[in-house]
């Protein structure tokens, strides 16, 4: 049986169902089952067509606990949702693949590049990307801003406007890095969802403008064909190792069309489903491809100027005693 498994669920109703709708096409008894660390209590797995529970990613049982439920579950995909998730499974995709199960993962190499920015700026300026200016902690400018190398979740980010706002903690961490600062007021914040497929070619990219963000993920946001497409497109055609749904982050000026890359994350982000009703079917190009072993190959055919506005909605589960 050709079943997904999505790892990590939480909130992540809207990708479930997603997947769930698309696999319905192709195979009437396909399952889109889940797992959480507290399946009870994240919404998501409420919505999918089973869920259990499994240790934390950094727990040693952990690779071997969802191996197991792959197998009695007849899983064929693993969809990943949070960044602590990739590098172990990239690690031990090989004894997924021995069972006929398929982790969708980049490599190795280009996940850790994700997790650091020091070599994502690298890899950018290799594709002749510009990224926010460097500023030396020896010869500082103001204002400018502060993030840690190995950082996530907005944690331990600054903007300094002054010498006196600096303190010994921003001087003396050495995970911090010292960057340019990109006023919001002149550039627009993009995610741009991408796919990349088998061949890691880019065959998808969707920039969403950034409108409300909310906890770190896009609340208001609407899909724009600009010149992020064809700027991708010419730029970051073909990454080494990179598969699946990849985010990256852009500032852009409409004015100057100045466009700076901020990150990439190897993974779907909270964002996505906007992308998805858009028309960019990531979820149904995984299952072509990995599942039905067919071609996925470049296409634009989305939806300009879609505009998403989120809200809270309620999952309710009986008889809870917890």
């Amino acid at each position: 049986m050709n079943n997904i498994l999505i790892t990590s669920a939480g909130q992540r109703v809207s990708l479930v169902k997603a997947f769930q709708q698309e696999l319905k096409k192709v195979s009437e008894g396909g399952k889109v089952y889940t797992v959480d660390l507290n399946p009870i209590l994240a919404p998501a797995c409420h919505v999918s067509d089973g869920y259990k529970s499994v240790p934390r990613v950094t727990d040693s049982n952990y690779i071997d606990s969802l191996l197991s439920i792959c197998k009695e579950w007849s899983i064929k995909l693993i969809i990943p949702t949070i960044d602590t998730e990739l590098a172990v499974l990239s690690e031990y995709r090989h004894l997924f693949l021995a069972e006929g199960i398929i982790p969708i993962v980049s490599d190795e190499e280009f996940i850790q590049a994700c997790r650091d920015k020091r070599i994502i700026n690298d890899f950018f300026i290799s594709k002749g990307v510009e990224i926010p200016k460097p500023i030396n902690k020896d010869s500082l400018s103001f204002p400018l801003f502060i993030k840690p190398y190995d950082g996530s979740l907005s944690k331990d980010i600054f903007l300094i406007n002054k010498e006196e706002e600096l303190t010994e903690f921003h001087l003396t961490n050495p995970k911090l890095i010292f960057m340019e600062y990109i006023d919001s007021k002149l550039y627009d914040e993009y995610t741009v969802d991408c796919y990349y497929n088998k061949n890691n070619e880019l065959c998808c990219a969707v920039p969403r403008k950034r409108i409300f963000v909310r906890a770190g993920e896009i609340n208001k946001g609407v899909t724009n064909k600009n010149e992020l497409v064809d700027f991708i497109k010419d730029k970051l055609q073909y990454i080494k190792g990179a598969i699946g749904c990849l985010t990256m982050q852009f500032f852009f000026n409409q004015d100057t069309k100045r466009i700076v890359a901020i990150e990439i994350n190897s993974r779907f982000g909270g964002g996505y489903p906007l992308s998805y009703l858009a028309g960019a079917n990531y979820p149904k190009w995984l299952i072509q491809e990995y599942i039905l072993d067919e071609t996925v190959t470049y296409t634009e055919e989305w939806e300009n100027n879609l505009l998403m506005l989120r809200y809270d909605a309620e999952v309710l589960v009986q008889g809870y005693e917890g």
